[in-house]
């Protein structure tokens, strides 16, 4: 079974001056297959985080930065590449939404006061754990947003990262966006 990644609002260029908006991510058939997708999957959480934070600080068209980061950096796999346009596209489309999730989960750091990297991965794990779309357990989500915090955040980003997404957890889950 295939599920469809779309965002018509988010149209991404690619390197043939095309543009592209659908993508299809791919189930996978066997264990070697499975552990390929993971490892494509983590990557495009990587290079997507490094895309929203550039999005984030500078104010750079999403499509335009991803486009840049997959010409730059080693490409995370077919499926990878859809799986990071689609989780940009869903982080830059419901970013009011996932800020307010994070004001509600953590109350005493105004979003917009957050480091930039922890305001990122949050808004990146509650999409992917909401979104209807999304396939990944909610508890693989929450790992690897605190592997994220790990690499790219500061000493005290993995506990916080886990905190408010273990807050929000049931409730994100539920309402699905």
């Amino acid at each position: 079974m295939n599920k469809q990644y779309r965002d018509p609002t988010l149209v991404f260029s690619r390197p043939d001056g095309n543009s592209s908006v659908a993508t299809t991510a791919h189930h996978p058939q066997n264990a070697d297959e499975h552990h390929d997708m993971i490892k494509q999957r983590r990557h495009a959480r990587q290079l997507a985080l490094q895309a929203l934070f550039e999005v984030d600080i500078v104010g750079h068209a999403p499509g335009r930065v991803v486009d840049e980061h997959l010409a730059q950096e080693e490409q995370p796999g077919e499926q990878g590449t859809a799986f990071l346009r689609w989780l940009v596209s869903g982080v830059v489309n419901r970013k009011v939404e996932l800020d307010a999730i994070i004001k509600k989960y953590a109350p005493d750091w105004p979003v917009d006061q957050l480091a930039v990297i922890d305001r990122n991965i949050l808004r990146l794990a509650l999409f992917e754990i909401g979104c209807h779309d999304s396939d990944t357990p909610p508890k693989v989500v929450i790992n690897e947003a605190v592997e994220l915090a790990k690499t790219f955040g500061g000493d005290s980003s993995p506990r916080f990262v886990n905190g408010v997404l273990g807050s929000a957890l049931d409730e994100v889950f539920r309402k699905l966006l």
